[in-house]
């Protein structure tokens, strides 16, 4: 690990090695998208080269695909591998019982298939990550170009029923257009404050015509893997209830981590 990184980094970095370990020969994974995924993805080629280990990987947006081809990693599309052993994501926050806000990096469409289609999903975060309850992050809907005033203005209207404590709805710009996610659609980000109830607004929002699909993710991860910057690491399963805490230990190196933004 390089060691002039920051100490957000470095607890992405270790959050993300640990997450590795879990990861046998033959499987097919799923590979998030967003900053620390993109350690996964890097710690994931380094044990392929070093270990030998045969992996076939699926991508969670372009950006995802071209990192883990770059780096040697065989790359299929969801067709092809049809279903996936384990989903490896970031998240923008997971909350008591591991539901999340994920979107931040505009794919939430493609990361929210792979990781449903996948036997099992652990999530790598650092703990800034970690609330009480969701929307303190603002939560992304995509939605499609054709009359999305329409739809921004009929999520605006399904909000004043739900349990939040703000209802600001803003389109995601990328610089003076709006930002385009891979399949083409928009992204409208809800300023919410706090989500009473994660798991009614999920199924809510998707009822709207031009929504495509938004960013809550409830019960699907099933481990958290959490990073500190001193090289700990918190591993908690949902589905046991375990909790393990454990120390990662790295030497510095410049190799395929050097050029990481």
């Amino acid at each position: 690990m390089p060691a002039d990184l920051n100490p957000i980094d470095k607890a992405k970095f270790v959050a993300a090695k640990r997450a590795v370990d879990f990861v046998e020969d033959g499987m097919k994974l799923g590979l998030g998208t967003g900053s620390t995924a993109a350690w996964m993805v890097r710690c994931l080629a380094e044990r392929v080269r070093e270990e030998g280990l045969r992996v076939t990987s699926v991508a969670t947006s372009s950006r995802t695909a071209q990192l883990a081809t770059s780096l040697g990693l065989t790359v299929r599309s969801l067709d092809e591998v049809r279903w996936l052993d384990l989903t490896i994501d970031g998240a923008d926050e997971f909350d008591p019982d591991l539901n999340l806000i994920k979107g931040g990096g505009a794919a939430l469409l493609q990361e929210k298939i792979v990781a449903t289609a996948s036997d099992q999903m652990i999530v790598i975060a650092d703990a800034a990550k970690e609330v009480s309850r969701l929307g303190a992050f603002p939560l992304p809907v995509e939605v499609i170009p054709f009359g999305w005033q329409t739809t921004k203005a009929l999520i605006e209207e399904t909000l004043v029923a739900m349990d939040v404590m703000t209802r600001e709805a803003t389109l995601r710009m990328s610089g003076e257009s709006p930002l385009v996610t891979d399949e083409s659609n928009y992204i409208v980000d809800l300023h919410l404050g706090r989500i009473g109830n994660p798991r009614q607004l999920a199924l809510v929002l998707n009822q709207i015509p031009g929504v495509v699909e938004n960013g809550l993710f409830i019960d699907i991860c099933d481990i958290v893997v959490i990073g500190a910057p001193d090289g700990r690491v918190s591993v908690r399963d949902i589905n046991t209830g375990k909790v393990i805490d454990e120390q990662i230990h790295f030497a510095p190196t410049d190799n395929i981590f050097a050029d990481l933004d």
